[in-house]
C-alpha cells in the first residue's frame, strides 16, 4: 500500500509561482507512474501532469498548464514535484498527486493510491 503526502500549497498572486511536493512511502516508488490533478470548487477532479517511472521518463500536461508547469520526480527522495510559475485564478483548487503501477496516462480512473490534496489559491 502506497501513501502520498502532498505539501507546498498557500495562497499566492496571480503571476507568481508555487512548488508543490509530493512524498510516496509504503512501496517500491521507482515502479510508480506518478500524476498530478487537481479539482475546483463545483468541478469534477482534472488531470494536470504525469511522469513515468523514472526521472528521464516522458511527461505529459493538461493543455492549460502547458508551458507553465513542471513535472518532475526524485527516485532518491521518493518524491515528485509539481513546479507552477505564472499562475492564474483559474489554477486555484485541491491538488492531488496519485500513482500507478506501470505508464503514465492521463485518466485519474487509472490511478490507484492518492494523497490528501493541498489547496493552491491564487489572488487575482
Amino acid at each position: 500500500q502506497v501513501q502520498l503526502v502532498e505539501s507546498g500549497g498557500g495562497l499566492v498572486q496571480a503571476g507568481g509561482s508555487l512548488r508543490l511536493s509530493c512524498v510516496a512511502s509504503g512501496g517500491t516508488f521507482n515502479s510508480y507512474a506518478m500524476g498530478w490533478f487537481r479539482q475546483a470548487p463545483g468541478k469534477e477532479r482534472e488531470f494536470v501532469a504525469a511522469i513515468g517511472w523514472w526521472s528521464g521518463s516522458n511527461t505529459y500536461y493538461a493543455d492549460s498548464v502547458k508551458g507553465r508547469f513542471t513535472i518532475s520526480r526524485d527516485n532518491a527522495k521518493n518524491t515528485v514535484y509539481l513546479q507552477m510559475n505564472s499562475l492564474k485564478s483559474e489554477d486555484t483548487a485541491v491538488y492531488y498527486c496519485a500513482a500507478r503501477a506501470g505508464a503514465a496516462v492521463l485518466s485519474r480512473q487509472a490511478y490507484d493510491y492518492w494523497g490528501q490534496g493541498t489547496q493552491v489559491t491564487v489572488s487575482s
